[in-house]
C-alpha cells in the first residue's frame, strides 16, 4: 500500500500535517491484509484491545478533536456513550469491521476539508487553536500506533513500520 513518508517539509503546517498522514497510514498498514475476524483479536487479558477498536478510537479522536473542534458542531460521540464509555474499544465483533474502517476514512475525509479551511493553524478553534487539535490527533495516533504495532504482531508476526 502507498503510504505517506516521514514528513521532511520545514514548516509549521507541512511538518504537522504530515505527522497527521504518517500516522493515518502507520494504523491502516497494520490493518492492511487481515480478515474481518482478525481485526477483532485482542491484544492480552486482561484488555479488550484491537486493532478495530484502534480505529473505532482513532475515529472518535479525528471525529472530537478535528471535525467537530473545527467545524464548531458538537454531534456527541460516535461509539461512545454514557452507558458504554468504552463503546470504540469494548464488545466488538467482526461484523463491525467494514463499517467501521469505512467512518474512519469518512472522518479523515471530513477532517481535511475542514483543515484545508484554515491556512493559520493560530486560528482560534472552540477554545484552542487549530495548532492544538492537530497535535493532539497526531499524538493520539502516535501512542496507539505501538499498541497497533504489538497487537499485528502477536496476531500474524508482522512487525515493522
Amino acid at each position: 500500500m502507498h503510504r505517506a513518508p516521514e514528513p521532511e517539509a520545514t514548516d509549521e503546517r507541512g511538518l504537522l500535517l504530515g505527522w497527521l498522514a504518517f500516522h493515518r497510514d502507520a494504523l491502516a498498514a497494520k490493518c492492511a491484509d487481515l480478515a474481518d475476524e482478525q481485526l477483532v483479536i485482542a491484544s492480552t487479558p486482561p484488555s479488550d484491545l484491537s486493532l478495530l477498536g484502534l480505529v473505532r478510537h482513532l475515529t472518535e479522536m479525528e471525529d472530537h478533536y478535528l471535525v467537530q473542534a473545527l467545524s464548531g458542531v458538537d454531534t456527541g460521540l460516535l461509539y461512545c456513550t454514557d452507558d458504554d464509555p468504552d463503546g470504540d474499544i469494548v464488545g466488538l465483533d467482526a461484523t463491525m469491521a467494514g463499517d467501521s474502517v469505512a467512518r474512519w476514512h469518512e472522518v479523515r475525509g471530513e477532517a481535511d476539508v475542514l483543515l484545508a479551511a484554515h491556512a493559520d493553524l493560530g486560528d482560534p478553534a472552540r477554545s484552542r487553536t487549530v495548532r492544538w487539535y492537530v497535535a493532539k490527533v497526531v499524538q493520539e495516533y502516535a501512542r496507539h500506533n505501538g499498541h497497533a504495532d504489538l497487537i499485528r504482531q502477536a496476531i500474524d508476526g508482522a512487525v515493522g513500520e
